[in-house]
């Protein structure tokens, strides 16, 4: 990061960095992965969609980490999984530490296999069509996204990852 000669960030990269909500993606443990959860703890909201296209996915995610914050509980690596139900609803999993009192609090088990796949949006019906594909002999039961950044910083870093997690029968 660039400073001044008062040692200061500059008032440009300052900006920059404040308009940055989402931590940078680490991609590596989570690409081609088989992971295992017992009980792991979420809170659960739901987002409308047109056509699968979210509406209100920044106002829910809002909401759901404002009742976070007001309790101890604490979010999960950020980890927020996407459940399209239908073409017009999604039902979103927030990781969290501990219950959330006032959010609609549940468990997630099982033993999930996970893939990164990075680009638009609009590609996440290649996306599960490929995942589809290399998992055939896996005998997914169901599957969640989980869209990794917010469009804004999406564009900022220069790279959209989303993970598909496939929950294995």
């Amino acid at each position: 990061m660039e400073t001044n000669n008062t040692g200061t960030q500059s008032e440009e990269k300052s900006k920059d960095q404040e308009n940055i909500c989402c931590s940078r993606f680490n991609s590596e443990p989570w690409q081609d992965k088989i992971i295992e959860w017992q009980s792991k703890k979420f809170i659960k909201d739901k987002v409308f969609t047109l056509f699968y296209i979210p509406l209100n996915f920044g106002s829910v995610i809002k909401r759901m980490i404002k009742k976070v914050n007001a309790t101890n509980a604490k979010t999960s690596d950020c980890l927020c999984l996407s459940d399209h139900t239908s073409k017009w609803n999604m039902d979103l999993y927030l990781a969290v530490n501990n219950e959330v009192p006032g959010a609609e609090n549940t468990t997630i088990s099982g033993k999930f296999y996970t893939k990164v796949y990075e680009g638009p949006y609009k590609d996440t019906k290649k996306w599960m069509d490929n995942f589809s594909t290399e998992t055939k002999n896996l005998n997914i039961e169901k599957h969640y996204q989980w869209y990794t950044t917010c469009p804004k910083c999406a564009k900022k870093y220069g790279k959209n990852y989303v993970v598909i997690f496939g929950k294995i029968r």
